[in-house]
């Protein structure tokens, strides 16, 4: 099942009768809450950071976007189950750009590897994901 899928269950459309422009807004939609979702997540991983450095909302927001990649990338690391080589294999890109990423020498990869490090952070960290798109969906319903 497709993560679009459960949006459209939910709003009562079946995904094979709405029009390939439609689908893709969904997805885009989609796509926007979990960065969103993900955003939350590293600010409350980085929450004592931010105290101690006396950070405004602005400035967190300013850090978070500039990190995003990076910090999904630390996350996948963190589990162990592949390395800066198999994020790269597994992105289809040259490690080093990977690592340009990581040291934050690249805060503005391309959307291709934006999505395909989400993807490989999706199967690795299954539950978060989960939890996210369970959000996802109750936000959704309170607003039908």
């Amino acid at each position: 099942m497709s993560a679009v899928q459960p949006l459209c269950i939910l709003m009562g459309v079946k995904p094979h009768k709405i029009s390939k422009e439609t689908y893709l807004c969904l997805e885009a939609e989609l796509f926007a809450k979990i960065c969103e979702a993900l955003t939350e997540y590293f600010r409350n991983q980085q929450k004592e950071y931010f105290n101690v450095m006396k950070f405004t909302t602005r400035m967190e927001n300013a850090m978070l976007e500039e990190n995003f990649i990076r910090l999904i990338i630390d996350d996948v690391l963190l589990t162990k189950e592949y390395t800066a080589k198999g994020i790269a294999q597994y992105a289809d890109t040259h490690e080093d750009v990977v690592c340009e990423v990581m040291l934050g020498i690249n805060t503005n990869p391309s959307a291709k590897l934006l999505r395909r490090v989400i993807e490989l952070h999706r199967t690795v960290r299954k539950e978060l994901y989960q939890n996210i798109m369970k959000k996802i969906v109750l936000e959704y319903s309170n607003t039908l």
